[in-house]
């Protein structure tokens, strides 16, 4: 009599009494015809068949041979019996080779379909998960035929999906990002940087007779600390396009990190200081004022000036920071014949103004210009370099199978001397 044992669609099942309620274990269904056995068992089967019967005509064969060594005639029985375990042997040959040509093809039990479930339970993670007495945690096994909605509703993959796609060959439109590059560069594990700000300098230092009182020069600072803040931002896409776009894993990285380099790029020239901002050049800088008493009358006389103003303070500027548009129009000035002062059409040189570098931005307001000697000035500290990180932890993520992609850097930006750079207006516009 059979206790606690079911038969389910003509397989045998065991039900057995667990904590959490009975489990049911199925047999495999036999699909191949072989008694259940594997293409490799079954392989090995056919080889011990053909050499029994191998070794049944060598027998024969070696009998015969002696009979004949003796002079004695073949019966006929002998005859039959020999052709007989011949031909057995030729097909346990065949039989051999098939099975061998078929599992050099990769066939056997690949040839036989398995659904998605039966692929599951069958793989060894999910095995070793469930033979476990209290399974916790989580297994993931690859079963699904992948097929992805390739229609032109927002979110969706378009056309991105297609046989072996190689991706997009060239780059996205970028912006070129200067700033960072004219700064003196450092690193912190801190966050915060306590600096000292130079305020002011009085030079008295003058010729002193022998025993006279020498002269006192000011040297002035002012503690300051420029805290460490982070530039973030993130997106969420389907875990399936992840997988099934390749090129799509490169697009959003290279946007993640470049969005985090061009909001950087802002910031230092023009973050606030209130709040999470840096505080940039432009907020710290020292303000244009013509000196000497001297009169521009254009943009290039202006900038001329500022560059003067710098140097007066004992800075001399390495870089001139302005809008492209305000580069192409001085560019683009003539004199009474037509030929341009400063731009050429022909030339490969690269922008310069009073034999200093030019640094086109759009991250600087029209008709703004700022010239300084920025290694001087400030320096950028990094506390993490741009990250980008990958999340399936929400709930929201993990039911509508999404996943969150963030990226994020953390710097700080400290003004060591104000008087290195001179920011104002250009006076182009009214």
């Amino acid at each position: 009599m059979l206790r606690n044992h079911v038969i389910v669609g003509g397989s045998f099942a065991l039900l057995a009494s667990m904590p959490f309620g009975p489990r049911i274990c199925f047999d495999t269904p036999d699909r191949s015809g072989g008694g259940g056995k594997s293409a490799a068992e079954l392989a090995a089967e056919v080889k011990r068949d053909f050499e029994t019967k191998h070794d049944a005509v060598k027998e024969i064969a070696e009998k015969a041979l002696a009979e004949a060594a003796k002079g004695t005639p073949l019966a006929t029985t002998a005859k039959e019996l020999a052709d007989q375990a011949i031909t057995g042997m030729n097909e346990a040959k065949a039989r051999l080779d098939e099975m061998e040509q078929k599992l050099a093809r990769g066939g056997g039990d690949a040839d036989v379909p398995r659904t998605a479930g039966e692929r599951f339970v069958e793989d060894e993670q999910f095995k070793a998960f469930a033979g476990q007495t209290r399974p916790r945690g989580r297994v993931l096994v690859e079963v699904k035929d992948i097929t992805s909605l390739t229609t032109d509703a927002a979110g969706s993959a378009g056309a991105l999906i297609q046989s072996d796609r190689r991706g997009l060959q060239v780059e996205l439109p970028q912006r070129r990002l200067t700033v960072r590059s004219l700064l003196l560069p450092g690193e912190t594990a801190s966050s915060s940087i306590e600096y000292e700000q130079e305020k002011l300098f009085t030079n008295n230092a003058a010729p002193v007779a022998e025993g006279a009182l020498k002269p006192q020069s000011e040297l002035q600072f002012e503690d300051k600390i420029a805290n460490v803040r982070t530039i973030a931002h993130w997106m969420r896409t389907s875990v399936q396009i992840l997988a099934d776009a390749p090129g799509l894993r490169s697009i959003i990285d290279q946007r993640l990190r470049y969005g985090l380099a061009l909001a950087e790029e802002s910031q230092l020239l023009n973050g606030s200081g209130t709040g999470q901002n840096l505080t940039g050049l432009v907020t710290s800088a020292t303000a244009y004022s013509a000196p000497g008493g001297l009169v521009a009358v254009s943009q290039v006389d202006i900038i001329r000036l500022m560059i003067l103003q710098a140097a007066l303070a004992e800075y001399p500027p390495n870089g001139i920071v302005m809008n492209p548009i305000d580069w192409a129009s001085i560019e683009m000035l003539k004199d009474g014949d037509g030929r341009y002062l400063i731009g050429n059409p022909q030339g490969t040189l690269s922008p310069t103004l009073w034999s200093l570098p030019v640094v086109p931005t759009q991250a600087m307001g029209v008709d703004k210009a700022l010239v300084g000697a920025f290694n001087l000035a400030a320096q950028i500290f990094d506390r993490q370099d741009a990250t980008v990180d990958v999340s399936t932890e929400d709930q929201d993520n993990f039911v509508k199978n999404k996943v969150t992609i963030r990226a994020e850097e953390r710097i700080a930006l400290a003004i060591y001397r104000p008087q290195a750079i001179v920011y104002g207006d250009l006076g182009r516009v009214a």
